[in-house]
């Protein structure tokens, strides 16, 4: 009942005008033997680990053009440069990341025992949990396959990847890129849609990382759960931006612009919403008029503008603008789009009630609502009344005032004075808190999440325990009660 349920939510994301992914019947738990039987065989070590990593970064690095390529057939239009920097770089990068420090971090960690157990000593050892499950999504689909891969790769686990059905060409070249770089029952790669999502998540893997909704992300915990298998969630949410009433309007539009317009706003940590005072909302409107003027000339047709992925995410965002002009909002678009290609152009929301779509759901497109608020305190409060976002946004040069927001609010995660960039930074944690998600990953966090820290205790020949055992007299008996007093 849980995996159709999953398959019906995840079907809700389907759409036409692509080419289907054609795939014969899938044994998804004949593959998850396969996988767990050679992993049970010979856990991974250092050497094969560090090979195996180094495989896949030159087979990406070789093959990385033509990713680009594919994921701009599957949007319809896709920036090459975005592409390359946010599905190429931090790929390349967080594999870079993790050659350098693997062998530290698989080091055991030693310590001497508390004081009470002298002379034994103790130590945590990193293993790996055996086979993980990685679903991707279809916003970034190689950096959100590969990453949450690579970094499971480099924990000594085995990995069954299901990329997302709405990027078909992009998941067919991951596919041929894994069976490239690994051997069939070390990582493998699933191809299908939601009926093979939901039963991909009823799995009994030993961890299964989603990528996706926060309303998907429920279903596949529950699917998950009839095997209580270990899930890292990471979801999405309302992003907030509060903008203090001093802070330069050109700076903060120039940040928010290149956060929020990067893949034409599909991006889970995108600035969903800005909380301002109201007398800086006509400044904030015609810088952004600038800044749009000045980066994306011609908008319908410039490369670097990327379009909406498919018919139906188009239409429920035009749907929210339909449903905010008819309650009286004012709709700002700041360039011409190009409806045929799914181009929405950049358009801010003035004055919408809190009870339209657009202000309850996560946004994903290049639509920006603009929330007057009268300070700073105000905008603290204003956020804590709403579900835990993926992200939040302070643009303020009062420290008091930033050090209140970090206190006060709870976020997966804060750039201070510019946004989405803490994402890119290998030795911080990414994930999110409650709706948002749960769970980290990203350098060593990453290592952990996908590892069993095993503690293990060493006792020595003589043990200060055998003066603990009974007959609790004498100096049992005194030490009990010295040690409880």
């Amino acid at each position: 009942m849980v995996a159709l349920r999953l398959q019906a939510s995840l079907a809700l994301e389907r759409y036409t005008g692509l080419m289907d992914i054609s795939v014969k019947p899938i044994d998804l738990n004949g593959l998850l033997a396969r996988l767990r039987a050679a992993h049970q065989r010979q856990t991974p070590d250092y050497t094969q680990r560090i090979a195996d990593l180094k495989r896949l970064r030159a087979a990406y690095k070789a093959r990385i053009e033509e990713f680009a390529i594919a994921m701009s057939s599957d949007f319809g239009r896709r920036s090459r440069h975005e592409s390359l920097l946010t599905d190429g770089m931090t790929v390349v990068n967080e594999i870079d990341y993790l050659v350098r420090h693997l062998r530290g971090w698989m080091r055991p960690k030693c310590a001497a025992a508390d004081g009470l157990f002298f002379p034994a000593r103790t130590e945590v050892r990193y293993q790996p949990l055996g086979v993980v499950g990685v679903i991707a999504p279809w916003n970034y689909p190689v950096n959100l396959a590969l990453m949450p891969l690579a970094v499971a790769i480099a924990a000594g686990n085995h990995v069954m990847l299901k990329p997302s059905e709405h990027t078909p060409r992009t998941s067919q070249l991951l596919k041929d890129l894994i069976a490239e770089v690994f051997p069939q029952d070390r990582a493998t790669t699933v191809l299908g849609g939601p009926d093979v999502a939901a039963a991909f998540a009823a799995l009994p893997l030993d961890h299964l990382f989603f990528t996706g909704s926060t309303a998907v992300g429920r279903k596949v915990m529950a699917a998950a759960a009839q095997n209580l298998t270990p899930v890292t969630l990471e979801l999405g949410g309302k992003s907030p931006v509060i903008i203090a009433p001093d802070y330069p309007v050109a700076t903060a539009v120039d940040r928010i612009a290149a956060g929020k317009f990067l893949n034409a706003g599909q991006t889970c940590i995108a600035p969903d919403y800005v909380l301002l005072p109201r007398t800086m909302i006509p400044a904030f409107a015609e810088e952004m008029k600038k800044y749009i003027s000045r980066r994306y000339a011609n908008l319908a047709a410039n490369p670097d503008y990327s379009s909406i992925v498919n018919d139906a995410q188009y239409s429920r965002l035009k749907s929210y603008l339909d449903q905010a002009h008819a309650a009286g909002a004012q709709i700002v678009e700041l360039a011409a789009g190009d409806a045929g290609k799914r181009i929405l152009p950049p358009t801010l929301v003035l004055d919408a009630r809190e009870d339209l779509a657009l202000m309850q759901d996560e946004i994903f497109g290049p639509i920006l609502p603009l929330v007057a608020i009268d300070s700073v305190d105000a905008a603290i409060d204003y956020i804590n009344a709403r579900p835990r976002p993926l992200a939040l946004y302070h643009f303020d040069q009062n420290k008091a005032r930033t050090e209140r927001v970090l206190e006060r609010t709870i976020a997966g995660g804060v750039s201070v004075n510019e946004t989405v960039m803490h994402i890119a930074q290998n030795h911080l944690p990414f994930g999110g808190v409650g709706p948002s998600g749960m769970g980290h990953y990203h350098g060593r966090e990453g290592f952990l999440t996908f590892s069993k820290q095993k503690p293990v205790l060493y006792q020595a020949r003589w043990s200060s325990m055998k003066l603990m055992r009974p007959p609790y007299r004498g100096i049992a008996d005194f030490l009990v009660k010295f040690l409880t007093r």
